[in-house]
């Protein structure tokens, strides 16, 4: 079959593209979309520099990295979170992003629980059938976690917490 020269040139318009970014539409991300970090702006933690092994999209296949001295200690995390990166960014901003199991619907039950009990007021948050997000702020910290459904890795879930010092 004989494409119209319109559709000709479409064809070849998305076929240029995909060849000039790269991209497929079956990739996978180690993060969520809107974690990864901008260098300009970062100063990695030292312990970042080996980030938790995982295949794209994965489940993690090695050790939590530490949580830095800096983490807020009064802020919870699910138990056997592993601590996938860390990032130290302009304005005393921290980015720990981390991989749960156990399911999305435990992630958010827990968030929307254990926050308030230790301290934190949840606010300006939405669910979503695979994510939610929320604000969050104690008398010390602010700041935003994150959930995102794992596609590739049962029962998994991206938590990335977002924090600052209340100034």
């Amino acid at each position: 079959m004989k494409l119209a020269p319109p559709a000709a040139a479409l064809t070849g318009a998305v076929l240029g593209l995909a060849a000039v970014t790269g991209c497929s539409a079956t990739a996978q991300h180690a993060e969520p979309s809107g974690t990864a970090p901008v260098a300009a702006r970062r100063t990695p933690h030292p312990s970042a520099a080996q980030p938790a092994d995982a295949a794209a999209g994965a489940c993690p296949t090695a050790a939590s990295l530490p949580l830095p001295g800096d983490f807020p200690k009064s802020l919870p995390l699910p138990d056997g979170a592993v601590v996938t990166s860390v990032e130290h960014r302009a304005g005393g901003r921290l980015v720990v992003a981390t991989v749960v199991r156990g399911g999305f619907d435990a992630a958010l039950t827990f968030l929307q629980k254990k926050l308030p009990k230790a301290g934190y007021a949840l606010k300006e948050g939405e669910v979503e059938e695979d994510d939610a997000e929320s604000n969050f702020a104690s008398a010390t910290v602010e700041g935003r976690w994150a959930l995102r459904k794992m596609p590739h890795c049962e029962g998994g879930v991206y938590l990335t917490y977002l924090t600052s010092a209340v100034s």
